[in-house]
């Protein structure tokens, strides 16, 4: 990924283990990260703050990579 790509850690509570629909206002933006690294310590901490919760999930994002891998923006 090129040095001008940023990094964002996304998540909150969702309704159930299925993942399909957030719960509203449960929603958790972290970022922008210029540097993976830093997201992916950002995620890990997040994702060890929330471990005995099974319906948080936090993923990271990367701006731009659909667009700059020619695939359809959703």
């Amino acid at each position: 990924m090129g040095q001008s790509t940023r990094f964002w850690v996304i998540g909150g509570e969702y309704t159930d283990t299925a993942f399909t629909r957030i719960k509203a206002g449960t929603q958790t933006i972290a970022g922008p990260f210029t540097e993976y690294d830093d997201a992916l310590r950002d995620w890990r901490n997040r994702a060890e703050e929330n471990r005995g919760d099974a319906c948080l999930r936090f993923s990271i994002a990367a701006e731009g990579v659909a667009a700059q891998a020619g695939l359809p923006a959703r």
